[in-house]
């Protein structure tokens, strides 16, 4: 019998180590190919980590709660063979595929979910999992410093600071659950006092589900993109008849040739990426009082996961691709997170984000901006309605496939002007469409 050491994979550039938050596996259990071992956590994606072998688990080096670094052997697999235990264990061909190693699955990814507020320092290290709690729950920088660390070299562990939230005590607010008084915790700090929210009074017909730790992150990076950009909204209304008409004509020789399904989305997703090149200063982010121009257009693409949540994956160097090129990056992007096999590196480095709200049937929104973008276009739903349509020859009503488009923006940086003219400049793109397009 041999052994393989199974590593923490690679999991994007910017992402160095990961806290694991469970071990899917025990030791003496039997593991296929594949699949998933342990779930792990980073400040920007929940994951599980799957097995390169068939075989049984018997020596893990971490605990729950233990910060690993890309690259450390987290745990031993007896497999059947050969192959050399230690790190010779992995061919040369298997080290070629590390890469590949990146498809975690069952990845729930968090759209730039970053942890400014608590910070690591030469004394005192956090884990992501910490932090995230830590921003959750509205504890600050210097009550995580005071809180005593069970873990390594006194680390704060997970349990550590959600026993320090549970006996947190103070202030007199009380919530009334099924004729049950709980003491909460009075807020703390101002931000918390900003977030806090009124008590819920149930009754025995109430359920009570608690939110996801993603959803719980979710809902705080949507609250924060609010308190940090000026949200405004432009709205405008396009006539996409001619889209209508052409994609029809060529959707299903489009299948045979490419075996893609050609979609409304990446004929929108080239208008945009048209207009963000001649307007680059929607294409920026804020940080402080800097502006910074991104040279890159990455158009963030939302997309639903299966639990009902949405994750932004986005397509690199959008302005670079044809039609074709396109529409095999939304349907690959868009399969993948309904599969939950999107990587960290499909989330990254987006400078304008899309949404189809019309998916849902709504035919506007007022998108909330992903942070630190300054900018995100809603797609309505098209609608056969009458319109007035203009010839030489006079005015007439006519049947017209029409949609709105709604951008919202961040008024510290795009005035009205600009955030008109861009959304006009799409309506514009999609208005002129070649009804004898090839592709």
């Amino acid at each position: 019998m041999a052994k393989f050491e199974l590593k923490l994979p690679k999991m994007g550039e910017s992402v160095a180590e990961a806290t694991i938050t469970s071990w899917l596996k025990e030791i003496g259990d039997t593991i296929e190919m594949d699949e998933p071992v342990l779930e792990i956590a980073t400040d920007k994606v929940d994951s599980e980590v799957p097995s390169e072998v068939d075989g049984v688990l018997i020596e893990t080096f971490f605990k729950v709660d233990d910060v690993v670094q890309v690259g450390q052997v987290i745990a031993v697999i007896e497999i059947e063979g050969d192959v050399d235990s230690g790190s010779d264990s992995l061919s040369e061909d298997k080290q070629h595929q590390e890469e590949a190693i990146e498809q975690v699955t069952e990845t729930i990814v968090i759209a730039k979910e970053t942890v400014a507020s608590i910070t690591s320092n030469g004394e005192r290290f956090y884990s992501p999992l910490v932090k995230n709690i830590a921003k959750q729950e509205g504890v600050s920088q210097e009550e995580l410093d005071v809180i005593s660390g069970s873990g390594k070299d006194g680390r704060v562990t997970k349990n550590d600071i959600l026993g320090y939230i549970k006996n947190r005590t103070g202030g007199n607010q009380e919530v009334i659950t099924q004729n049950v008084v709980v003491p909460v915790a009075q807020p703390k700090s101002t931000e918390q006092v900003k977030i806090a929210t009124a008590p819920v009074i149930l009754n025995g017909e109430d359920e009570v589900v608690e939110m996801t730790r993603m959803g719980k992150l979710i809902a705080h990076h949507m609250v924060e993109s609010v308190q940090t950009s000026a949200h405004v909204q432009s709205f405008i209304e396009a006539d996409v008849t001619k889209i209508w008409n052409w994609r029809k004509k060529v959707k299903d020789g489009f299948m045979k040739r490419e075996g893609e399904n050609l979609t409304f989305t990446p004929i929108f997703m080239e208008a945009i990426a048209k207009a963000l090149r001649d307007f680059p200063m929607m294409n920026i982010s804020l940080q402080g009082n800097t502006i910074v121009k991104k040279k890159n257009i990455n158009l963030g693409m939302a997309a639903a996961l299966p639990d009902g949540n949405l994750i932004v994956p986005v397509i690199k160097n959008a302005d670079q691709l044809n039609l074709v090129g396109m529409t095999k990056q939304v349907n690959d992007l868009a399969n993948r997170a309904r599969l939950n096999k999107l990587k960290p590196d499909d989330i990254q480095d987006g400078t304008y984000t899309v949404t189809n709200v019309g998916t849902f049937g709504s035919i506007m929104g007022t998108p909330i901006i992903n942070q630190p973008q300054v900018g995100i276009l809603a797609l309505g739903a098209i609608r056969k309605v009458p319109a007035v349509i203009e010839t030489p020859e006079g005015d007439f009503i006519g049947i017209r496939y029409r949609m709105f488009l709604s951008h919202s923006y961040d008024h510290r940086v795009v005035n009205g002007a600009l955030g008109g003219q861009f959304v006009k400049a799409v309506k514009d793109y999609l208005e002129a469409w070649d009804s004898d397009r090839e592709i």
